[in-house]
């Protein structure tokens, strides 16, 4: 093919076969990311047919990776990593000590160097971003306390992969990166360079912080003032690449981490949201090509000759890095679902596995075969997530029967699980019983709390749920799913129960659960689907409440005062929740 259409070649095959087959992985409920990794290993030179340029995907590839990172800075939110530190930071430091562990033990069987190991089972060790939130989001769980805490979690990671990426090329002697060992000039040169890198990852961070924090946002206003978005989706980009090129020529630290600090100091501007939007499709399209570029250098081969280290790495981040994290948080006195769910999110691997492995490679740290390893224990574990995350449900019920088990690994909560001070047990009769204290359930129980409503809260979060007892607030913590726990919030003399909680799991075991404990109580439950409100409403709710359609009635509501219409407005809701439903019965 001529030079001057490899570029475009490349291009539409990378991005047509990834379509197609990201399409249907999307078709068999698999996450797209599958699919690209596929195309890639179909245009790549170990299977027949055409095959792409390796030199410009690698290059694209590199494009890819800054936009990657820029949009891992542009969402990253200290306050979210705060709200679950406690969990967060040791659980997602403990596991991957554990994984990096264990992929340098199995990697030393196989006759590599520790060192070696060492950076192989650090790349096993690190969650992708990418699959994460769209396992949460198809569950509906990504603004739950078990969703919380896996964002904050995969925060922790990305930051110890930021901090990997800075330090790797610093350390690449010490661990035994080929030739550069030679001359690293023991210890002391080690110190020397590792202090020379981390100075000039101080300055570029120190330059970031005092210029860049002024100077991106005063350009980005400017840009806005402007109207036009063209030119803003351009200073955006200019941002981006701009600062990461920037970084590498005059810091000499990566492109990623001058990507990941100039969406950092985007995020922190007024403009964040708009920059977010605007940089989404280039980003997304050039991740996209990052994955195929990956893809390229799989070698189907590697099943065939290595099936045995194959299912030793499927092993380490299936189960090693699972019951590692089901361990830390049943450590931390977490709920059993938590646990399973936080594990559940963590049993794969992806793009920051792969931009380590090729750094490593690139530093001969790595040898190819074992970014091979990590992108077979990528396609395998991607492809395995779902059914992972679909064995909580049954894994908890399994548990659950066997009551002795389930309490052996939850380890009581303490005086937090009781009633708090200043609550008789006595006086908890005709009382509502409140579960999960959000955005939804804290309203909620503001005013229960105005109109002196006997209440009485069960919380989910530790962190939350001893912040409410600072606040002197009627607050239990635990998870609702047990009986134990909505035994102590005295249900069985309860009047109401309101399931704030937006797990749909939690919210039908809930329902069971209470229906169990006091057939007369009214329940009335948030749920996210007409049809999860038809199955809650037909097992036992009073009434689950379709937070759109909900917005609905109080949008119409409000057109409707406007206008001067008087109207009967049980019957406008009743008419709104009705057609909300017959949309979802011809959808």
């Amino acid at each position: 093919m001529p030079h001057e259409t490899a570029l475009i070649a490349t291009i539409a095959a990378g991005l047509g076969l990834a379509f197609l087959l990201g399409l249907l992985a999307t078709r068999l409920r698999l996450p797209p990311i599958l699919g690209y990794l596929l195309a890639g290993v179909a245009v790549g030179p170990f299977t027949p047919g055409y095959v792409a340029d390796a030199g410009l995907a690698s290059q694209l590839a590199e494009l890819g990776v800054i936009l990657l990172m820029f949009g891992v800075g542009l969402h990253f939110s200290i306050a979210d990593l705060l709200a679950v530190r406690r969990i967060a930071i040791p659980g997602a430091i403990g596991q991957i000590a554990v994984a990096t562990g264990l992929g340098a033990l199995v990697s030393h069987l196989w006759g590599w160097s520790w060192g070696t190991g060492l950076v192989f089972g650090l790349a096993l060790s690190v969650a992708s971003t990418v699959v994460l939130l769209r396992a949460l989001e198809d569950r509906g769980i990504l603004g739950s306390v078990d969703g919380r805490i896996a964002v904050g979690w995969l925060i922790v990671e990305d930051l110890v992969t930021v901090l990997a990426l800075v330090l790797l090329p610093a350390l690449a002697p010490a661990l035994g990166a080929g030739p550069a060992g030679a001359g690293s000039g023991g210890a002391s040169g080690l110190l020397a360079t590792l202090a020379v890198t981390l100075l000039k990852v101080a300055g570029f961070v120190a330059l970031m912080l005092v210029v860049g924090r002024r100077a991106i946002p005063w350009l980005l206003g400017r840009v806005v003032r402007t109207g036009s978005r063209e030119l803003f989706t351009l200073a955006v980009l200019a941002v981006a690449l701009g600062i990461a090129v920037g970084a590498a020529t005059l810091f000499g630290v990566s492109f990623a981490l001058g990507a990941f600090f100039a969406g950092v100091i985007v995020s922190e501007s007024d403009f964040s949201h708009e920059a977010a939007t605007n940089a989404l499709p280039l980003q997304d399209a050039f991740a996209v090509l990052f994955f195929v570029s990956v893809g390229m250098l799989f070698d189907p081969m590697i099943l065939v000759r290595e099936p045995l280290a194959v299912l030793a790495v499927v092993a380490i981040v299936l189960v090693g890095k699972t019951l590692a994290s089901l361990a830390i948080v049943l450590a931390f006195r977490y709920p059993l679902h938590t646990a399973l769910t936080i594990s559940a999110s963590l049993a794969q691997i992806g793009e920051f596995s792969f931009i380590l492995a090729a750094l490593a490679v690139s530093l001969g740290l790595l040898p190819p075969d074992a970014q091979g390893l990590i992108v077979a224990g990528a396609l395998l574990s991607i492809t395995l997530n779902p059914f992972v995350f679909r064995a909580v449900e049954p894994a908890g019920r399994w548990l659950r029967a066997r009551r002795g088990l389930a309490e052996a690994l939850e380890r009581p909560a303490g005086a937090l699980s009781e009633l708090p001070a200043g609550v008789d047990a006595a006086q908890l009769r005709e009382h509502a019983v409140v579960i999960g204290h959000g955005r939804v359930g804290g309203p909620v129980a503001e005013e229960l709390a105005r109109h002196g409503i006997p209440y009485l809260v069960v919380e989910q979060s530790r962190e939350t749920a001893e912040a409410l007892r600072a606040r002197g607030l009627p607050v239990i913590y635990g998870d609702a799913t047990r009986p134990e726990v909505l035994a102590g919030a005295h249900l069985e003399h309860a009047r109401l129960v309101v399931v704030a909680a937006p797990d749909a799991y939690q919210a039908r075991a809930i329902l069971e659960l209470a229906r169990r404990l006091n057939p007369e109580v009214d329940i009335v439950v948030r749920t996210h689907s007409d049809q999860e409100r038809g199955f809650l409403e037909a097992h036992g709710a009073a009434r689950a409440l379709v937070g759109e359609r909900e917005l609905a009635v109080s949008l119409a509501r409000h057109a409707l005062r406007r206008f001067g219409v008087a109207h009967d407005m049980e019957a406008v809701a009743a008419r709104t929740l009705a057609g909300g439903a017959v949309e979802h019965a011809h959808g």
